[in-house]
């Protein structure tokens, strides 16, 4: 019997209901998708779209109300993708599922809902009451953050032996013992107290971790600009960056279309599109399906025991 996943629909005014549609003949071929929505938001979708419902389509349910407006940003698409995802946490926790996949919700639909989540990985914090890990990319290369939605100038004051250790502890205990390449902060890696002094937190949370785990596991501060350089891409397929852009700048002009998201450290597995809502597309057809796709596939590798 296939693995079976639950899958998230996303903001219905946004191209996750046509990812879901166009890609569920492939996904149906390597695990068994219940879509967290009710069955006749997906035949609307499915009739604007101008493509047949599949047979082996499941719906779980909802029972809430919806219009689809292709494009509007407004409260009751917000509630409806912040259900959905819940029914997904949900159905893993009770083990009816073995991961979640979400499609893209849009932040602001939610903070019209009245919702005060950043996005599904804050709202997966807050549930779970635990840390939790964002890391995105591809099979070529993952970039975890240290930090995440913070503006830039707050960052330097994140950065602490303390804190680095424990992110860099719980990084490895998710993934197990991946050669890993953590990034400086400042320009040329600090330039040893030239350009900034974060480097020395940082040197010394990868001296802390590596004695912990008896190996030289991690690696840095490495110096940002070249980083994701072919040359030392070549020995990491793991990097952590200390700041959003640091690491997802880079990412996405190497691996745009490939890339999801991932969220580590937590009691389930969830794998994420690393793109948005594409309002501007909606329900015409053009949704480029790599990204889902891949969320999929690296959803059922994170679920099998390592």
């Amino acid at each position: 019997m296939s693995a079976k996943i639950a899958i998230s629909i996303g903001d219905y005014n946004g191209v996750g209901p046509e990812i879901a549609l166009r890609a569920h003949p492939q996904i149906a071929l390597t695990c068994t998708p219940l879509y967290c929505c009710d069955r006749a938001l997906l035949e609307a979708a499915a009739k604007r779209l101008h493509v047949s419902l599949p047979d082996d389509l499941i719906s779980v349910p909802l029972n809430l109300p919806f219009e689809i407006r292709p494009g509007v940003v407004e409260a009751q698409s917000g509630v409806y993708s912040y259900a959905s995802f819940m029914k997904g946490v949900e159905l893993c926790e009770e083990g009816e599922v073995s991961a979640l996949v979400t499609l893209p919700i849009h932040k602001e639909a939610w903070a019209k809902a009245g919702l005060s989540f950043v996005g599904h990985t804050d709202a997966l914090r807050r549930h779970f009451k635990q840390e939790a890990i964002m890391m995105l990319g591809c099979e070529s290369m993952y970039v975890a953050l240290f930090t995440e939605h913070i503006p830039l100038r707050e960052v330097a004051l994140h950065v602490s032996q303390k804190e680095l250790t424990r992110f860099l502890m719980d990084f490895v205990a998710a993934l197990g013992p991946s050669k890993v390449g953590v990034l400086g902060l400042n320009p040329h890696a600090g330039d040893h107290g030239v350009l900034g002094d974060e480097e020395r937190a940082i040197e010394a949370a990868i001296a802390e971790c590596n004695a912990a785990l008896g190996a030289p596991i991690f690696e840095g501060p490495l110096v940002p600009d070249v980083a994701f350089t072919p040359r030392v891409r070549a020995h990491y397929r793991y990097f952590v960056a200390m700041y959003h852009d640091q690491g997802l700048a880079p990412l996405k002009a190497l691996y745009f279309d490939e890339s999801i998201n991932v969220s580590l450290g937590l009691p389930i597995v969830r794998t994420s599109v690393d793109h948005g809502t594409a309002f501007d597309i909606a329900y015409q057809n053009r949704a480029d399906l790599q990204s889902y796709l891949n969320a999929v596939h690296a959803a059922l590798d994170f679920s099998q025991p390592k």
